[in-house]
């Protein structure tokens, strides 16, 4: 199962709980503020670290399973994760040292910072939803399309009524394994769990 989908959810909130603690600090300019804007900072950029890591593990597993366009994407959203990640450190770094020195200039460019990664990272949440949603599903569909017109062809050339029942059956083991797959790469729960938690 992916850690991605679960852990992504901390690269959206933290920078984001972040930049509020800072904008109170930029306003209030207490010394306790100052630490807490600089503490949750380096949480969220540990976070951010973390979700790039998690989403560079995944990549690989769901690469095959996009058709090229969202293949393409998945590249860039990658590339693109390294940079917030190494952005939201030396923000992170500039937060620190700001609070360290008492040096408001560094601290308030720090979280001017902060606030332009944490907008760019809800663009990326945005770009990994469609990875998923507009480029993988569809994909789905279309190898199990692809797979039932291959078996409907191949039964129209059959001339024993069983022969053409164990090439649809031979489809839709074909189709099980894909979705399947699928949904143990998305961590969803398996046909065969769903099932036995109806029963119950």
């Amino acid at each position: 199962m992916m850690l991605h989908p679960a852990t992504v959810h901390f690269a959206m909130v933290l920078p984001l709980v972040a930049s509020v603690f800072g904008v109170i600090y930029l306003f209030t300019r207490t010394e306790g503020m100052s630490k807490i804007s600089s503490r949750v900072t380096l949480i969220a950029a540990l976070a951010m670290i973390g979700v790039w890591y998690t989403g560079n593990e995944a990549g690989p597993l769901i690469y095959n399973y996009l058709s090229e366009q969202g293949k393409h994407e998945l590249l860039e959203h990658k590339t693109l994760g390294l940079y917030l990640a190494i952005a939201m450190g030396i923000v992170a770094i500039l937060s620190i040292v700001g609070c360290k020195m008492k040096k408001f200039a560094l601290e308030a460019l720090a979280v001017i910072l902060l606030i332009a990664v944490t907008g760019t990272t809800f663009l990326q949440g945005k770009m990994g939803g469609e990875i998923v949603y507009n480029y993988g599903m569809p994909f789905k569909a279309y190898k199990i399309q692809k797979t039932l017109k291959k078996a409907s062809l191949s039964a129209e050339d059959a001339e024993e009524s069983d022969e053409k029942v164990e090439i649809y059956e031979d489809a839709m083991d074909q189709i099980n394994s894909l979705s399947q797959k699928v949904d143990k790469i998305y961590g969803n729960p398996l046909k065969e769990e769903t099932e036995k938690k109806d029963e119950e």
